[in-house]
């Protein structure tokens, strides 16, 4: 592993969507230079202004070449840009030597770059949001506290489930509020989820074929898997005397969603990406993302351990925030634990290379503290 290049204090900030919030105002109070770069330097302005951050952070109009233009070693680049913008901005910080973060999940074409990133003495910070991000923080905790309670060793099975969702405060017909691009939550729902559930490995093509009813706190939700849970067996150091009866990573949404997005499903079932594509752009006209609706953020993740013979250990984090006036939910659910992960880079406290949001249970427990501390509030439930 390669020497890490020091970080020069200046963070260059790319792109100020729905998941931009105080995250940005926490780095502007820590890194000596922010810069916020839109797709005009008049769009960045208004986004300063809108988060109360002129004068604070310098607006900039995004490229590449600009980008490129201004960065020297040590600098961090913050990607907000969708997931498919992530590798060509890593490249441009291999070039340069400077640090790369993003809250989105390791694709291969980032992978591809990280061998050279180490090489060049490279953060590459990944996996740094809410989901996935925080699910993983709270997944590492709940993981080590099992094990001081249960043993590694010990033989026993154990069910575990992460939900997240962004839903509307108040409930509407939609039983839904975008807070990231309706092509990518049609995307997503069309793609395969691969899971265990009764001790087996199980594939659903359409996720939302399986959506089953989800009770917390007494509140019925409805919950479906996504994408390839098998692999964070692996990723939260699950022990291999634990046999998994369950393990699903999935989503969250309002009880009633099911039956109000039926002619959505219909459309997804037909496969047609045109038409699919067009749908998009007309749900996004049909329920808008205003700030007169505020949204909220649950986050759910559960862990139960039973030992072959003995003991049993059960434990839970819960995360139910509300967007306000000043910041929807789910900016401050991604913006704050990436912002507190490039504040560890700032502080060059991670190694070159790949990291994510959280691989140990020491970092899950010292993040999860500091985010409390800046007021990201969150239960945890242990039962044993």
């Amino acid at each position: 592993m390669s020497e890490v290049v020091r970080a020069s204090g200046t963070v260059h900030w790319i792109g100020a969507g729905l998941s931009t919030g105080s995250g940005l105002a926490r780095l502007c109070e820590k890194a000596a230079r922010v810069r916020l770069w839109h797709r005009t330097e008049e769009r960045a302005a208004r986004a300063l202004d809108r988060l109360g951050l002129t004068g604070r952070a310098e607006p900039r109009a995004f490229d590449l070449a600009a980008l490129d233009a201004e960065l020297v070693p040590g600098d961090v680049v913050v990607s907000m840009l969708p997931a498919p913008g992530h590798a060509d901005l890593l490249a441009v910080c291999v070039r340069r030597r400077a640090h790369f973060a993003c809250s989105s999940y390791v694709s291969d074409a980032v992978l591809e770059q990280v061998p050279a990133a180490e090489a060049a003495g490279v953060v590459v910070l990944t996996e740094a949001g809410l989901d996935p991000g925080i699910d993983h923080l709270f997944a590492h905790s709940l993981v080590a506290r099992a094990q001081e309670a249960i043993g590694a060793d010990t033989v026993a099975d154990h069910r575990f489930t992460s939900y997240c969702g962004g839903v509307p405060a108040v409930p509407n017909d939609f039983r839904y509020r975008f807070s990231w691009a309706p092509a990518g939550v049609l995307g997503a729902l069309r793609s395969p989820a691969r899971y265990l559930a009764d001790g087996t490995e199980t594939v659903a093509d359409r996720p939302w074929e399986v959506t089953r009813p989800y009770v917390l706190d007494g509140e019925t939700f409805e919950v479906y898997p996504n994408r390839d849970s098998v692999p964070f067996i692996a990723q939260y150091g699950l022990p291999e005397a634990w046999q998994a009866h369950t393990f699903v990573r999935g989503t969250l949404r309002l009880e009633g969603w099911l039956r109000a997005w039926e002619p959505v499903f219909e459309e997804l079932k037909a496969g047609d990406d045109a038409r699919i594509a067009a749908l998009a752009q007309e749900l996004a006209a049909t329920y808008p993302t205003t700030e007169a609706d505020h949204d909220r953020v649950v986050l759910a993740v559960s862990l139960d351990v039973r030992a072959a013979t003995g003991p049993t250990w059960s434990g839970s984090y819960l995360l139910d925030l509300v967007g306000d006036a000043e910041e929807s939910a789910m900016a401050r659910c991604v913006s704050r634990p990436l912002a507190l992960a490039v504040r560890h880079i700032l502080a060059d406290d991670l190694p070159s290379g790949l990291n994510r949001a959280a691989e140990t249970a020491t970092r899950s427990r010292e993040w999860l503290s500091e985010l409390a501390g800046e007021g990201l509030e969150f239960t945890l439930r242990v039962d044993e």
